[in-house]
């Protein structure tokens, strides 16, 4: 089963970031907020799609449901509640 851990381990990994953190208790559902400079001038569509990118196959085999709030490092800084 799969930990939070391993998966903010995974993220990291493919993706260059700043900050990340991930919750999920159960293994396969979890929820994620990431920061990455590789965020600046993309949608959220495409942010989401790097981390996608970063994940891999294993968004279609380990991985059931993954929320996400992406972030640029400046929008970071500017975000309130954290």
């Amino acid at each position: 089963m799969l930990t939070a851990n391993q998966l903010r381990h995974y993220i990291m990994e493919g993706l260059p970031c700043d900050h990340v953190e991930v919750l999920g208790d159960d293994g396969q559902h979890f929820e994620a907020v990431v920061v990455s400079s590789h965020f600046t001038d993309k949608t959220k569509v495409q942010q989401h799609q790097l981390v996608y990118v970063a994940l891999g196959d294993r968004m279609r085999s380990e991985i059931h449901a993954l929320a996400m709030r992406t972030f640029t490092p400046v929008a970071w800084t500017q975000t309130p509640v954290k």
